[in-house]
């Protein structure tokens, strides 16, 4: 059996570093929002040649449009801006064709107001709390007692603080946006994390209950050494995959993945490195 709540103080320190790098990345740079969130015109023009970039942003700012994000690829060329209607596209339209004697291709023109990324907040936070208080129910229900509840949402606070943080730092230096793939990552890590708590605290319950182990630490030691190796190979599989999607998959989908990856991640680590530590303080002073 190995002592793994000997180094609990190291782990301590490790979530304690990564949460506040994430906190402070989030007060000092915040996060980029997608347009489902803050609304506005995604543009996707085709030209008959590459465009100077100034001069298309002098044509925005003259018609009293902001860009928010501009970029070209070959004469390919990607523009956000605030909400524009169909008639001040066909204005923008008429007058890069005349100043650049070109033709140009509407490849993508969309619309989008702010109030889906509000709803989607709001909907993301009532269908959390939903789940956390379901959470405590079950688990204060199943374990006959509440510190076991309360250790698994810690947890799952724990892990949320850091795919957030994480993504803020994302945000600042690859450019990833948050938009309804980044929520829906955001709950599956979420539930990915309770999952694998679960299994531990189960086996600890079993411990106490059909070997009598007193000693709540001694219980916990061999629980975490009976479960590790296969919480290992179960994540590793996931992880595996998703680094492979990381790597090879598109653009759209990079940061949907790669936030899933960190998710993962840290849901491994947490099961028992955060909750368990946590349900022994717990139980102790319980006592």
């Amino acid at each position: 059996m190995i002592n793994f709540l000997k180094y609990k103080w190291l782990y301590a320190t490790i979530s304690g570093v990564v949460i506040l790098a994430g906190i402070f990345s989030m007060i000092r740079w915040g996060f980029k929002y997608s347009i489902d969130f803050v609304g506005g015109t995604n543009l996707e023009y085709q030209t008959g040649k590459p465009l100077p970039l100034s001069g298309v942003e002098n044509i925005f700012r003259k018609d009293k449009i902001d860009i928010i994000s501009i970029s070209e690829k070959g004469t390919d060329l990607a523009i956000r801006t605030t909400a524009i209607d169909e008639k001040q596209q066909t204005a923008i339209i008429n007058e890069l064709q005349k100043q650049f004697n070109t033709k140009i291709t509407i490849i993508q023109s969309e619309t989008v107001g702010p109030v889906l990324g509000r709803e989607t907040m709001i909907k993301t936070l009532v269908a959390s709390l939903i789940a956390i208080v379901g959470i405590l129910l079950y688990m204060s229900f199943a374990f006959r007692s509440f510190n076991f509840a309360v250790s698994a949402i810690i947890a799952m606070l724990h892990d949320f603080l850091v795919v957030v943080g994480t993504y803020s730092l994302f945000s600042h230096f690859l450019g990833a946006e948050v938009d309804t793939m980044f929520v829906t990552a955001i709950l599956t890590a979420m539930s990915f994390s309770v999952h694998d708590t679960i299994v531990i605290f189960d086996k600890i319950r079993e411990y106490k209950k059909e070997q009598g182990i007193r000693d709540m630490t001694a219980g916990a030691n061999k629980a975490l050494t009976e479960t590790l190796v296969r919480s290992l190979n179960n994540s590793m599989t996931i992880i595996f995959m998703l680094l492979a999607l990381t790597l090879l998959g598109g653009v759209t989908i990079r940061f949907f993945v790669a936030t899933l990856l960190v998710g993962t991640i840290t849901g491994t680590y947490s099961s028992p490195f955060v909750a368990t530590p946590i349900l022994v303080w717990m139980e102790k002073r319980r006592k």
